[in-house]
């Protein structure tokens, strides 16, 4: 059974129709990509996959049970608060220091737990915003747009740490990103977004489609230098092997 399964589904932003006609499924082990351009519809798909906005049409169906990591876009901390990334971990409920800890050494930051919030650089704080996500071993860990603001490298080592992090835990993991040149090297399936689904798929096959090339060209400005991503279908097509070449896609 899918983790989260979403049929035929409609969203409105008022008159508009932000999402609509919309199918897609997420299972463990499985990590997802939203694409799309500014517009198309893609945290809004997030966030009604989670239960966080409603629906109009169609159903979505989740596991019963199911436990739900979250990593949003933005979030703002007031500067002048004196919050501790401990502290910050205890929002909205108090977990313990070994919890805490574990969850800040698994996304590489537990060095930081007794820095002040506000001082972190924004890879740190995505960072800690991962930890808090895994606090309680979610099933299904949920990205949007996590790497905005940091640089290549700073984005490249985030997606390999959500790679090592589904690896571990076992969840799906569904995400909304901008940086295709990046993600597609962290990805099993890519939804191209615009409104409804353009078209889906492993990342070669979707950056072939020409409903991809339509919405982001077929320059070398970006768009299609993606690092080529081979996947080893022998174990259940989780596991990867990571040839990449530095190569555009022609």
């Amino acid at each position: 059974m899918a983790l989260i399964e979403a049929r035929d589904i409609n969203v409105r932003h008022g008159a508009t129709h932000a999402v609509y006609g919309v199918s897609m499924s997420l299972d463990a082990g499985e990590i997802v990509t939203i694409v799309g351009p500014n517009g198309s519809g893609k945290s809004t798909l997030l966030r009604a996959l989670i239960g966080a906005v409603p629906i109009d049409n169609g159903n979505i169906t989740r596991a019963p049970g199911l436990r739900i990591g979250y990593v949003p876009q933005k979030l703002h901390v007031d500067p002048t608060l004196p919050l501790s990334v401990r502290r910050f971990l205890n929002l909205p409920k108090r977990v313990s220091w070994a919890k805490a800890q574990a969850a800040l050494a698994r996304t590489g930051v537990d060095h930081l737990a007794t820095r002040p919030l506000a001082g972190l650089s924004g890879g740190q704080f995505q960072r800690v915003l991962l930890a808090r996500a895994i606090l309680n071993d979610p099933q299904v860990l949920v990205l949007d747009e996590p790497t905005q603001g940091l640089d290549q490298p700073a984005s490249a080592a985030f997606y390999k740490l959500i790679e090592a992090l589904r690896d571990e835990l076992g969840c799906g993991v569904v995400m909304v990103s901008h940086e295709l040149h990046v993600v597609m090297s962290a990805t099993d399936r890519v939804i191209c977004l615009n409104g409804h689904i353009c078209c889906e798929g492993t990342p070669d096959v979707v950056t072939a489609a020409p409903a991809y090339r339509e919405l982001f060209g077929t320059g070398t400005g970006g768009a299609l230098a993606l690092y080529r991503h081979d996947h080893d279908h022998s174990h259940h097509g989780h596991d990867h092997d990571h040839s990449h070449s530095h190569e555009p896609a022609e």
